[in-house]
């Protein structure tokens, strides 16, 4: 093959790529949209989402005060929950060069909701401090692993089984919140297993303003896993701070997974499986892997909060159990795939 015919074969090579990236992204947000649709709509009540939307002048009427109080906040929170938590698991497997780790199988999660109990133990009549307190639980836990991952070189089942002792450690914590202020931390079985049940527009404010900034940040320097993905010394090489340049990523992370648990308690396993499944069908580039694990993750979380919701009805599972049920063998499942040397980084 001549010099001509390699160059044409490769510029046909990249845009097949590019038309099955852009297919991608429009299946994505094709489903993302029947999610939030079918997430407003169904339910133990139906809602009858024409006549609601017709009906917006009349506050009084059944359907509209469901659509705007109930599910309109609930069908936000998993959106929003979804994609922080798709685009915290990418960036945690990126920083740690692990493709087990996850938010919640680190201990992530377990930090940000023991300083979010914390803060709701000793200061409960200022709720607005609790997205800040997931934010610090959330990178305190981050930079723990990580130290551990640069002070001993630790291998990638070592740090999955550190994050699980961190983990531990975060849930004592949070048992012992539990016994020592019953009265105060309401509503902690729920939030312990992760669920979108009465969340409202108010509690989302700051928690969006949170995943907005921590998404903008994700998309803008997650590209630099990338360059982190061919090893330390060559990303320093080309010009990269390596360490500031880590801390950042896992600042985003943490302030992604902060706001998440904030208001829809430890949701677990959507870090996990999102980047993964994306990975799959898009591949390693994190320019598309970024924003495609954003809108999976928000359209994954949707579909799974109105399963949940309609799977045992007129009861109401938490969305966490089913994550968990679901995630439980999809991490079993990685292991086997690792064990035959078939994981990527």
């Amino acid at each position: 093959m001549n010099t001509s015919q390699r160059s044409f074969t490769r510029m046909f090579s990249a845009a097949n790529g590019k038309r099955r990236t852009a297919a991608a992204f429009f299946v994505l947000v094709l489903v993302l949209a029947g999610a939030a649709a079918l997430s407003i709509c169904a339910g133990s009540t139906q809602v009858d989402l024409p006549a609601a939307l017709r009906a917006l002048g009349n506050p009084a009427d059944p359907q509209v005060r469901i659509l705007l109080f109930v599910r309109l906040p609930r069908t936000a929170g998993a959106l929003l929950a979804g994609a922080a938590l798709g685009v915290a698991g990418v960036l945690i497997q990126g920083v740690l060069n692990n493709a087990l780790a996850g938010p919640n199988i680190i201990g992530v999660n377990g930090g940000a909701g023991f300083c979010t109990l914390l803060a709701a133990a000793f200061a409960p009549e200022l709720p607005a401090l609790l997205p800040g307190a997931a934010f610090v639980g959330a990178l305190g836990a981050s930079m723990l692993i990580y130290l551990l991952a640069v002070k001993t070189g630790a291998s990638r089942i070592t740090l999955v089984l550190a994050g699980i002792a961190v983990s531990g450690i975060f849930s004592a914590g949070i048992d012992t919140l539990r016994t020592l202020f019953p009265d105060v931390v309401v509503g902690a079985n729920t939030f312990l297993v992760g669920g979108l049940s009465g969340v409202t527009l108010a509690q989302l404010g700051p928690a969006a303003i949170c995943v907005g900034a921590g998404l903008l940040l994700a998309f803008l320097f997650g590209p630099a896993l990338d360059i982190l993905a061919l090893g330390e010394d060559s990303a320093k090489s080309l010009g990269m701070n390596v360490p500031a340049m880590r801390f950042v990523l896992l600042f985003t992370a943490s302030l992604l997974s902060g706001a998440a648990v904030s208001f829809a308690g430890l949701m677990g396993f959507v870090g996990l499986i999102v980047p993964h499944v994306m990975r799959w069908f898009l591949g390693n580039n994190h320019k598309i892997l970024m924003p495609a694990s954003a809108l999976a993750g928000a359209a994954f979380v949707a579909l799974c909060d109105t399963l949940a919701r309609v799977i045992v009805a007129p009861f109401e599972l938490p969305v966490g159990i089913l994550l968990a049920f679901l995630g439980g063998p999809f991490f079993i499942f990685l292991l086997l795939q690792r064990k035959r040397g078939r994981v990527y980084d």
